[in-house]
């Protein structure tokens, strides 16, 4: 294994100096003597066995840059080098003449600007231009050359003096440190190509690229796959024979990205991002990535499966408990302050108040908000079937128990919320069960002794009374006061009227969109007709009445006469029958609130009829009739 770094010295006296410097500096460097042709061939020898970088000097430098593809580190000669040469030759005569390369040159014409000396140059691109240049000087009068060992050499040859410009340690030091330097920079950005392969190849995308010119760059195994081409195969083609329907070639020319497109290679749909890569605000390139439609639909099913369909996630926010009413403001505001603790929650209120949005709604507003929420409904679940999903089981644990046991639900609600609704409904021994669990935060799957800690939040629900169930001994005193550290209390429907308009308005755009209908609100005097209602099923009644009423709904706008035929077809409990018959039936109700409704929309636009009809929904002439009946 060669050396990373090499010196190809093309004279003796170079590298036995070079041997020296290197030997008291501790580098590991091999110096090699070659000139000219035989450096090429040191150095192409030991590119062969790993060398990365070489140091040399003069005419075998550059005949080392022509024909090797390596990093060549030039040794240059300093001013005192230079000052030093001089000197020498002026002691055999004042008639010099200096021959080399471009950099030789241009550091003799320096000295000369700086010094009164008279010599003359001659630059030469290649060693075939040596022999002419010294034979040009000779017959100019020069008497003494100065140069490198090729020219020196060649001055010899012809019997001319000549004196060897040699390089001091320091040129050396210099040329060492560059080529350290270039190394490591070499070896940085190896290990950063090696780590962009990396990402490229195990990226679960399949990704392409392209030069400007079009032709394939990169090409990832998740390419191969879905292209069906070996990388060794395309790399280097043009992308359009290989993809014939690529949009590659447009990025280059357009430099506008293409994102989520569908595209069709041979059997297999795929969706991409195309996009070109600038460099100094050019286009130098393009890359696409891209994936199976197919797999990406799959990936959906499986989230959809592990996190929404297994209600393990927390939608609703405060933002989504609809009203403004002081009541509710203050239930919300009481639930925000519930958010940012960790105590547990009892939630009180009778049936559809929507006392789950409030649940899911301090869930997401608390600490645990990125973690998993979960819902059960303890009074929709027979005694044993509910222990075993809150708790879970070990395999064998009973007839009929899932090979390899069950996880629980409060397991699966370990750092996040479990949110157990209708908990008045809950059977004596698991009362004591789920008691352990908020005092000991542990549980015990059923049939297994290992205790496994858990870290959840508890937020309990009910529409009972609580205390009245623990003075008949139907729920336990102990576990009341546990659950009851943080009471909130919700209101019902009736208790919160000024809200309903703004309920009722939201739940019909809402279900217009859903059912694919454009209804543009609700009359006014539809919404005094729901103002007088009860609503013992309260906010979750009103969203269904709505619901009906959307459907049965022609208009843009939902009126009273729909409104009524809904609340009448709506199917309620036998108990509140009579008080729902009476008030879409007695039509002096009805006539009460559409007087009210008129005087107060006529009130709202200080007399203005026309203003006030078209607030209404009706014509002048329908709102001068109504006011004319109303009267009588």
């Amino acid at each position: 294994m060669g050396c990373d770094i090499i010196l190809i010295a093309p004279d003796k006296k170079l590298a036995e100096k070079a041997k020296t410097v290197i030997a008291e500096t501790g580098d590991t460097i091999k110096v090699y003597e070659g000139s000219l042709s035989r450096g090429v061939k040191i150095a192409g020898e030991s590119v062969e066995k790993g060398t990365k970088i070489v140091i040399s000097r003069g005419a075998t430098a550059n005949l080392i840059k022509e024909n090797l593809q390596i990093p060549v580190v030039e040794i240059q000669f300093s001013g005192y080098d230079v000052l030093y040469v001089l000197n020498k030759a002026l002691q055999q005569s004042e008639c010099i003449g200096i021959i080399g390369f471009e950099k030789l040159i241009d550091s003799f014409e320096k000295i000369k600007k700086n010094y009164p000396m008279d010599f003359i140059t001659a630059l030469v691109k290649s060693e075939r231009e040596i022999k002419t240049r010294v034979l040009s000087l000779a017959r100019k009068g020069v008497e003494v050359f100065i140069g490198g060992t090729a020219v020196i050499t060649v001055v010899n040859q012809y019997g001319f003096r000549g004196v060897l410009l040699e390089s001091g340690c320091e040129s050396i030091i210099e040329a060492i440190r560059e080529a350290k330097h270039l190394l490591e920079v070499q070896m940085k950005e190896k290990e950063k190509a090696e780590i962009l392969k990396s990402i490229i190849d195990f990226a679960y995308n399949g990704i392409i690229g392209v030069d400007e010119e079009g032709k394939i760059s990169v090409f990832n195994p998740v390419a191969e796959k879905i292209i069906g081409y070996k990388a060794q195969e395309v790399i280097g083609k043009y992308i359009n024979d290989v993809i014939t329907n690529t949009g590659m070639i447009r990025i280059l020319r357009t430099g506008k990205a293409e994102l989520g497109k569908f595209q069709k290679i041979g059997k297999v749909s795929i969706v991409t991002n195309r996009v070109p890569i600038f460099v100094n605000g050019e286009i130098k390139g393009a890359v696409a990535t891209f994936q199976e439609v197919e797999k990406i639909q799959s990936i959906e099913r499986k989230i959809r499966k592990k996190l929404f369909l297994r209600g393990h996630v927390a939608k609703a926010t405060f933002d989504d408990i609809v009203g403004k009413s002081k009541v509710i403001n203050q239930v919300k505001n009481r639930a925000k302050r519930f958010a940012a603790v960790d105590s547990t929650v009892l939630l009180i209120g009778e049936t559809g108040t929507g006392k789950e949005l409030f649940a899911q709604s301090i869930h997401r507003a608390s600490a645990r908000a990125n973690k998993p929420f979960v819902a059960v409904n303890c009074a929709a679940l027979p005694e044993n079937l509910l222990e075993s999903e809150l708790f879970g089981y070990v395999e064998g644990a009973f007839t009929g128990a899932r090979k390899g046991g069950k996880i629980g639900l409060f397991e699966l609600a370990h750092t996040g919320t479990i949110f157990l609704d209708e908990v008045s409904e809950m059977s004596p021994k698991l009362q004591a069960r789920f008691l352990r669990v908020i005092q000991e935060k542990e549980v015990t799957r059923i049939g297994d002794d290992n205790v496994i800690p858990v870290d959840i939040r508890i937020i309990a629900a009910t529409n009972r009374d609580l205390l009245k169930l623990v003075e008949e001994g139907k729920f336990r005193e102990d576990l009341y006061y546990r659950l009851c550290v943080l009471l909130l209390k919700i209101p019902p429907l009736r208790e919160r009227k000024e809200d309903i308009p703004e309920l009722a308005e939201y739940f019909a755009y809402k279900i217009g969109n859903k059912l694919g209908k454009k209804i543009k609100g609700i009359t006014p005097d539809a919404v005094g007709l729901l103002k007088f209602y009860e609503w013992p099923g309260n906010v979750r009644q009103l969203e269904n009445v709505i619901e009906r009423a959307v459907v049965l709904c022609e208009k843009s706008k939902i009126d009273a006469d729909v409104l009524a035929e809904a609340l009448n077809n709506y199917n309620a409990s036998k108990d509140h029958d009579a008080a729902k018959n009476s008030l879409i039936k007695n039509e002096g109700i009805l006539q009460k609130a559409e007087k009210d409704i008129i005087r107060e929309v006529i009130k709202q636009t200080r007399g203005n009829k026309s203003l006030a009809a078209k607030k209404l929904g009706i014509s002048v002439t329908t709102l001068w009739r109504r006011l004319k009946s109303l009267e009588k």
